[in-house]
């Protein structure tokens, strides 16, 4: 690949959400909220797919894509050497006693690597924590869950996954979390998803955390693909959604944040987003 994030923007266009240090796509000079014109000789428009896009970025290692890009009304063209790509899916900041944890995706790791990435910023002297999750997909559903349960006491409801025959799995805390009282803020945009808004919800609805920014995308739903006959493909089918701690459905509702915001700001830089006083 070449060490992008890809995300949508309000306006429907796929951008450049956020560049991985010392990536190919950084060396070349690619920035957050270029606008993607075409790459590898393909043309993109409003109906085209941030997968869309990365399928013409990916290539074997070694080979060069072509990109252009649109940059405050001007287009820019670039060339990108294509190498393997070590996506950094926790990173973290301090300034002034706010810490930053921005999760990119959740994972099986990472609860661990939040546990250790916050205890380090309370070594540092932070007294409130935000949560940067713009542009964040989701991932896996655990991953959501086990990071939120560090910031939650015990028996407090996460999520309620609710099969399609009506089966609720109520999922909840255990044991207290590592830290239930330092104030937490959680920063979303239009392209937080799924297990990211999993964690977010958890957090604002057990009334441990403020949201800021925007509306998040509304993905609530898990699906498998069902395949059809004579290898034509497959289906997606729905069989479960998620019900937030308060038993509401997220899923194309989004969660409504508790002060809207900018989102725009540097993916390395959230404090600009921040509202006063939160």
């Amino acid at each position: 690949g070449v060490g992008i994030e890809i995300a949508t923007s309000k306006d429907g266009v796929v951008m450049v959400s956020d560049v991985e240090p010392n990536s190919p796509a950084q060396k070349a000079g690619l920035l957050p909220l270029d606008l993607f014109v075409e790459g590898d000789g393909f043309k993109f428009d409003k109906s085209s797919t941030p997968d869309d896009v990365a399928m013409k970025l990916r290539g074997p290692e070694g080979s060069k894509v072509g990109i252009t890009v649109l940059r405050n009304g001007e287009t820019k063209d670039f060339i990108v050497t294509r190498q393997p790509i070590k996506v950094t899916s926790v990173r973290s900041y301090v300034k002034n006693n706010l810490g930053v944890i921005r999760i990119k995706s959740f994972s099986g790791t990472t609860a661990e690597t939040v546990k250790e990435t916050y205890q380090d910023l309370m070594k540092k002297g932070a007294k409130k924590v935000v949560f940067d999750l713009r542009s964040n997909p989701g991932g896996l559903l655990p991953g959501g869950v086990e990071t939120a349960g560090l910031f939650l006491e015990a028996n407090k409801p996460v999520v309620f996954v609710v099969s399609n025959k009506g089966v609720v799995d109520s999922q909840e805390t255990f044991k207290n979390g590592i830290d239930t009282e330092t104030p937490l803020v959680i920063l979303v945009d239009h392209n937080t998803a799924s297990a990211a808004e999993v964690f977010t919800a958890a957090l604002k609805e057990n009334d441990r955390a403020t949201v800021v920014g925007e509306q998040t995308f509304g993905k609530g739903i898990i699906q498998t693909i069902r395949p059809l006959s004579d290898n034509n493909g497959g289906v997606a089918v729905t069989v479960a959604r998620y019900e937030t701690p308060r038993h509401n459905d997220i899923n194309k509702a989004g969660i409504p944040v508790d002060k809207a915001t900018d989102v725009e700001c540097p993916k390395d830089n959230a404090f600009v987003c921040l509202p006063p006083n939160v």
